[in-house]
């Protein structure tokens, strides 16, 4: 787990970047838009996603879900309590936000909206992204890039 501002920066990017990853080639497949897109465009729509989400994560999400977890580790002392919270909260803070980039993000590609509710679609989006992502989450890429991160910064302090 990071201690200082910059590995929480550097956790958070890693973070972002499966997730995010993942998330918008689930996202592709969901919508049909994995294969009518092209490459190009998809790199740019996963960059444009992936900085809109570590911006997220960082100034509103991470804030709010540490400070749960926090609360939550201090009453119980156990630290898989304070992980679980926090991504808990990560995944349903960001399912919440994405979702709504995801869907301008497909309106302006598509007439993704049709005849649908504006908020019939949004929820099922976002559930459709919370069912995936917490499971994705807390099974795949949280352990995954606590293991790359921990690589990262034990041979940054075996080798100082």
């Amino acid at each position: 787990m990071p201690t200082t501002k910059k590995e929480s920066l550097v956790f958070s990017m890693i973070m972002c970047f499966f997730m995010v990853f993942i998330m918008t080639i689930y996202n592709e497949v969901l919508n049909g838009s994995i294969f009518t897109m092209s490459f190009s465009k998809q790199v740019v729509s996963f960059i444009f996603a992936y900085v809109i989400a570590l911006f997220l994560d960082m100034v509103l999400i991470a804030p709010i879900a540490k400070g749960i977890g926090h609360k939550v580790y201090s009453m119980t002392s156990k630290k898989i309590f304070m992980i679980l919270t926090i991504s808990f909260f990560m995944v349903t803070g960001m399912a919440m936000l994405m979702s709504i980039f995801g869907l301008v993000m497909s309106s302006m590609n598509t007439d993704a909206v049709g005849n649908i509710s504006l908020v019939n679609l949004y929820l099922s989006t976002f559930l459709k992204n919370f069912i995936f992502a917490l499971p994705l989450q807390l099974i795949v890429v949280g352990p995954l890039v606590r293991f790359i991160f921990s690589k990262i910064y034990v041979r940054q302090a075996a080798a100082a």
